[in-house]
């Protein structure tokens, strides 16, 4: 077992239950998955650039990213329907743990300048999501294997019914939320 998934038993759970008062354990909040997406917008003039960012995006999150295609046509992007324009891997259970523990302890320290993560990109729904500028300050990139530096979104997706759970619940985690 995980370290977080340990302290989400031992230490989250009990905390969210006494702010809240649930009456089931099946009200908790609790983590459900981790999508990392990597858009290739330049995809379009040169394939090289998606197998590129599918290799960063494997060494990254351990999993084979599934290439995401273009839904419909348009035409100011050049882009055309069914033509691959990114990747994007979805954690679930151990591996999202483990990926949610390196990114906070190891890979969210590393940024510039980094005053911590903003409190606002909830969805409404209880999701939040991080965008990331560049993939070099994952430890696993070599600076010299890069082909081209780009960002990715990293979307934390959770059962809880409201943003102030959610942030509570990801808080509880360890995530440094802007004061």
């Amino acid at each position: 077992m995980n370290r977080l998934q340990e302290k989400y038993s031992k230490e989250i759970v009990p905390n969210l239950r006494e702010k809240y008062n649930y009456a089931s354990v099946m009200q908790l909040p609790k983590l459900d998955k981790i999508v990392v997406n990597m858009g290739v917008g330049d995809a379009t003039g040169n394939s090289k650039l998606l197998d590129a960012a599918v290799a960063d995006l494997k060494a990254i999150t351990g999993q084979q990213p599934i290439v995401t295609k273009a839904k419909k046509a348009i035409a100011g992007f050049k882009v055309r329907a069914g033509q691959p324009i990114g990747c994007k891997v979805t954690l679930r259970g151990e591996s999202m743990y483990n990926f949610l523990d390196k990114l906070i302890s190891i890979t969210l320290p590393r940024v510039r300048d980094f005053r911590g993560i903003s409190p606002k990109s909830f969805d409404g729904r209880g999701n939040y999501t991080l965008g990331l500028n560049e993939q070099l300050i994952f430890s696993e990139i070599e600076y010299d294997n890069v082909v081209k530096v780009r960002g990715m979104d990293i979307v934390f997706v959770t059962t809880a019914k409201t943003n102030e759970e959610a942030l509570d619940l990801l808080k509880g985690f360890g995530m440094p939320f802007k004061k």
